[in-house]
């Protein structure tokens, strides 16, 4: 299996936390950019349903670092089990990518 160059990886946290998290992120280069966008999430925890306003964090990143930024995740964040889920990316505007490898050599 090819792994892609690019991914973005989705992590809810909560309002309080996520700038934090976002800017930790882009200042050790394991993210070019990551969007911060309110959310309203709705899930099962510990046997009850139950919802929340959340911030979701939206980092663009080489696949390579993956793991880091995951350990870096789970270093700074509150939750027993955070949301981490890496897509790839399987195409884009070719200067914007070139960006990102820039941001995150």
């Amino acid at each position: 299996m090819v792994l892609p160059e690019f991914v973005v990886v989705f992590c809810t946290a909560p309002a309080g936390e996520a700038e934090d998290l976002a800017r930790a992120l882009v200042d050790a280069r394991l993210a070019a950019c990551v969007n911060v966008v309110d959310v309203q999430s709705c899930f099962r925890w510990e046997g009850t349903v139950e919802s929340e306003a959340e911030r979701l964090l939206v980092a663009k990143t080489q696949h390579r670092l993956l793991e880091p930024l995951i350990e870096r995740i789970r270093e700074l964040h509150s939750y027993e089990t955070p949301e981490i889920i890496a897509l790839p990316i399987v195409g884009g505007y070719a200067p914007y990518l070139d960006w990102v490898r820039e941001e995150t050599a």
